[in-house]
């Protein structure tokens, strides 16, 4: 009854914009009356779940290369881009820049890599993001192609083979970061050659391709540990009057210098895709503040303040509910609110760890109550294809969480945040 009397609240407020004193007054009378009595034709116990906002809501997902075979054939992608817009999905993240190759054909890798083109078999001979966006926009869903790996590449890939000298490492000259059971390493964010290489990728899918948005997440920063290659070691010196970094990589200082100079990068970058293509969304979905910053130097709550984000959907992937809703609740994330579009993104599930449909749509709910702009999940396959519950349980289980088609909150087409 307490959401029935905001959404009326809200209702009201909505109506009053739009409509003269009088005659809004009158319609709002008419519409709590007809609500009201529709109401209490449901028995008392009856649980109804309004969306707060149902102008607009973020409802996404991740669609990507890894564990995941959506992308490889033609007919299989279109068909699943049809199915998720029956769904009353409206937002597709498709991924563009992963394992040291992009996705599509790009004379920026050509040039760098030595390939134009992730060589799998599925993929050659066509242009996933450009069958993405023709599909999807005649779906009508948005298309924000997701720049995946970031700074990240496989250790055996012809990107740090060609370019050893692009890569970063630990105090110890170390460079592999491990992810589960993959070998990684990191191209140097601080040096020009990189930066240049990353930005000429998203300036020419911008540039290129009829997208809505570009996002990035965490791999757009660098593991904490990392940063002590020689040209980065020679940097700070520069700047510190011959003093080195400290070895502690958790160290306060050397942190912030870190990050700081991924924060200016980052504005750069907002800038250019600005300068490419004045519309299009600057999208973010990173880690909690605290982790992203700590452990990937990705300042994020900066980056939102300095103005450089215009979409923000925070990656939640917590199984422990009060955990999960603790994440919603941080200063920042509230902060985030009352400036941009802020959405959640909630664990679908993994290839050996299904997630069941009720943890889902118990955490949609806690979402909608806080007023949240919106959710997407990660990741398409997991969404019905890798689950313990059966694919049409899982469909259904959507077409209750999403029962009518809704906008895309995008901040340039007038998205207003939620009044608190």
């Amino acid at each position: 009854m307490k959401r029935f009397i905001k959404w009326c609240v809200e209702f009201h407020s909505w109506w009053n914009i739009r409509q003269s004193r009088k005659s809004g007054l009158f319609a709002v009378i008419v519409t709590l009356s007809v609500v009201a009595t529709v109401m209490l034709s449901f028995p008392l116990n009856a649980q109804i779940n309004l969306p707060p906002k149902l102008a607009s809501e973020l409802r996404g997902v991740w669609l990507t290369n890894i564990d995941s075979d959506v992308l490889f054939e033609r007919d299989r992608l279109k068909g699943s881009l049809q199915r998720l817009d029956e769904l009353n999905f409206n937002t597709i993240y498709p991924a563009v820049w992963n394992w040291g190759y992009t996705l599509y054909p790009s004379k920026v890798a050509q040039k760098v890599i030595g390939r134009s083109l992730d060589p799998t078999p599925g993929l050659q001979g066509r242009d996933i993001l450009k069958e993405i966006v023709d599909v999807g926009h005649q779906k009508g869903l948005t298309v924000i192609p997701w720049f995946e790996f970031g700074f990240m590449a496989p250790a055996d890939s012809l990107l740090a083979k060609n370019r050893p000298q692009w890569l970063t490492s630990r105090s110890d000259g170390t460079r592999i970061v491990k992810e589960g059971t993959h070998n990684r390493v990191w191209l140097n964010p601080f040096r020009p050659e990189v930066q240049q290489f990353i930005q000429d990728l998203i300036v020419e899918i911008v540039r290129n391709y009829n997208i809505d948005g570009i996002q990035f997440d965490d791999h757009f920063g660098l593991p904490s540990e990392l940063g002590y290659d020689a040209y980065t070691v020679a940097l700070y010196k520069k700047e510190h009057r011959g003093k080195a970094p400290s070895k502690n990589f958790r160290d306060p200082e050397w942190v912030r210098w870190r990050a700081n100079k991924i924060t200016e990068f980052m504005k750069r970058v907002f800038k250019t895709i600005k300068a490419t293509k004045k519309d299009c969304l600057v999208s973010i979905a990173p880690n909690p503040q605290r982790f992203s910053y700590e452990f990937f130097l990705a300042d994020w709550q900066k980056w939102e303040r300095l103005g450089i984000i215009e979409d923000l959907v925070l990656q939640i992937y917590r199984d422990d509910l009060n955990v999960f809703v603790n994440e919603l609740e941080y200063p920042e994330v509230k902060a985030a609110k009352r400036h941009i579009p802020v959405s959640v993104g909630i664990l679908a599930g993994l290839k050996n760890r299904s997630v069941p449909m009720q943890q889902i749509q118990t955490q949609v709910q806690k979402i909608r109550d806080r007023n949240f702009a919106g959710v997407s999940f990660f990741f398409y396959e997991s969404l019905w294809n890798m689950s313990k519950e059966k694919p049409q349980e899982r469909q259904t289980g959507f077409q209750n969480i999403f029962p009518t088609s809704t906008a895309y909150p995008n901040l340039l087409a007038g998205w207003k945040p939620f009044s608190h």
